[in-house]
């Protein structure tokens, strides 16, 4: 979780190049919602149906406010985050009051506002249908729903029912357009995986949309696939998100996300900061409306113009005559690859003699994000730095602008990560450290003093890197440029305003998850 204290409302980037070329873009008008939800403290409790409606009448309540707040400003589609309405830390049992039963397919169209009485225990899709309906806007909201299935079924649970944390979609005439079970459950044990990965996609006038939810946005299926295989530019992406700096705030990877990708992503996140939980946002390629408060209870409604093609968006691209040093004249790789992997060895006469001497004195080990990275600490105020674990060498060129005693290191992990979830990273990173003595690096820090010009870049084997600058105060900075060059993914940048707390390069091999 992050530290107390921390207040960043709206920030919007414009660079002067995308103001060159905005007269060309065709924008809609979207919002989300960072929801402060009502929760139930007594979530494990067993009550009824009138109870549960009762409760969750009152997050409604707030919903609705936000919809007429939101069409005021000419909003065309509103997101709401995920948890927002039940809250979370359910059982399978106590849960179950709160479900809503969810038609299949093949019944539908169904708009829950004008046919009310069409299917038993709707009322939470009856409320969103009739928010949609009412102010002629495109609602996304999650909700938990409730299927029976068959007992013949192998997948069937013991209960005769599939239990699904689902997001939903009402078009601006009411009508249930688009439904997502969330793939990727995050301890979620009352709630089933669906037998099947759903490719929620449905069409404006303003753009393909996809669904995903949350923990998705780290795995391939179904988000990448989305994009790639289904043309998708607009994800629409409710989340319940703990904090956990310094590589995975929740605008920290939905900023970076949208980079990578190309895409537009509308983010709405539960808001609790004694919780950790707070920063949504919408983020197009190249500009950023976020919202990250750990100091207020209050929930907070973003406004902003989307473009409808992403790609007409001028975003950070690959700068042709950029130049990255080889291995060699940074000291080589080879030698702080066998010395870590000597390091992880019994010291014995054969290792030290396949080194030839010992490790450095610079190169470290900590835990940062409970994986064991390999540091070393950038001693002065410019520089050239490399490090190196397993298949992947990371590099890094710097130099401060202001004199400061801030501790600052270069890490990379290559590997899996196997604490809250598994999936295997490759990253490159430089860090603030919390402190001066080494052991600090890799802990959780909100503010910085330090500002510098920086190029990083390494030798990933996936192609799947997403660019990430975080500044003091968790705010969120795009590279100047960022790509390829060769066999290395790099970015650089140069004039940074506040102080450094991150900036990554953080690689999902998907490829190797399930090695």
């Amino acid at each position: 979780m992050t530290e107390m204290g921390i207040k960043v409302v709206i920030h919007v980037f414009y660079g002067s190049f995308v103001a060159q070329v905005a007269y060309s873009i065709h924008y809609y008008t979207a919002a989300v919602y960072e929801h402060h939800a009502i929760l139930n403290y007594n979530s494990t409790d067993l009550s009824n149906r009138s109870f549960a409606l009762a409760f969750m009448s009152k997050n409604l309540d707030i919903y609705e406010q936000q919809v007429i707040a939101a069409a005021e400003r000419g909003v065309e589609i509103i997101v709401f985050p995920e948890d927002g309405i039940h809250g979370f830390n359910y059982s399978r049992a106590s849960i179950y009051p709160y479900l809503d039963y969810l038609p299949p397919p093949n019944v539908l169209p169904w708009n829950p506002c004008r046919e009310q009485d069409r299917f038993q225990d709707t009322e939470v899709l009856r409320r969103l249908s009739c928010m949609a309906t009412e102010s002629a806007m495109f609602v996304v909201a999650n909700l938990g729903t409730k299927r029976p299935c068959d007992p013949l079924d192998p997948q069937c649970p013991p209960d005769g029912r599939y239990q699904f944390n689902t997001d939903v979609v009402f078009n601006d005439k009411g009508v249930l357009v688009a439904t997502y079970f969330k793939q990727n459950l995050y301890f979620e044990f009352s709630f089933d995986t669906p037998t099947d990965v759903q490719y929620a996609v449905f069409d404006t006038h303003f753009g393909r949309f996809g669904l995903v939810t949350c923990f998705d946005i780290l795995f391939y299926e179904p988000v990448v696939s989305l994009i790639e295989k289904h043309q998708v530019k607009h994800l629409l992406y409710p989340t319940a998100w703990m904090n956990q700096l310094p590589l995975l705030s929740s605008i920290q990877i939905q900023r970076a996300f949208a980079t990578r990708f190309n895409v537009n992503i509308l983010a709405a996140n539960i808001h609790h900061a004694t919780l950790g939980m707070t920063g949504s946002g919408i983020f197009s390629p190249s500009n950023s409306s976020y919202h990250y408060d750990m100091d207020t209870k209050q929930g907070h409604l973003i406004v902003a113009k989307v473009p409808v093609d992403p790609s007409k968006e001028m975003c950070p691209g690959h700068d042709e005559k950029v130049s990255l040093e080889n291995s060699d004249s940074l000291g080589g790789s080879r030698f702080l690859t066998t010395a870590q992997n000597c390091d992880q060895m019994d010291e014995t006469e054969q290792c030290m003699e396949l080194i030839g001497h010992q490790r450095p004195p610079s190169l470290f080990y900590a835990e940062m994000m409970y994986d064991n990275f390999t540091f070393i600490l950038l001693k002065d105020n410019e520089g050239k730095v490399h490090v190196c674990a397993g298949t992947l060498c990371c590099y890094l060129t710097y130099r401060k602008h202001n004199m400061s005693n801030e501790l600052y290191a270069l890490g990379v992990f290559d590997g899996l990560h196997t604490v809250h979830g598994t999936y295997s990273l490759q990253i490159c990173a430089l860090v603030k450290c919390s402190g001066l003595d080494k052991e600090t690096c890799g802990q959780e820090v909100t503010d910085a003093s330090s500002t510098m010009t920086f190029q990083l870049w390494g030798t990933f084997t996936t192609k799947y890197i997403f660019p990430m600058i975080v500044t003091s105060g968790v705010t969120l900075q795009l590279p100047d440029h960022w790509g390829w060059k060769g066999q290395n993914c790099y970015m650089n940048k140069t004039g940074l305003e506040l102080g450094l707390v991150t900036a990554a390069l953080y690689g999902r091999y998907y490829e190797r998850d399930n090695i």
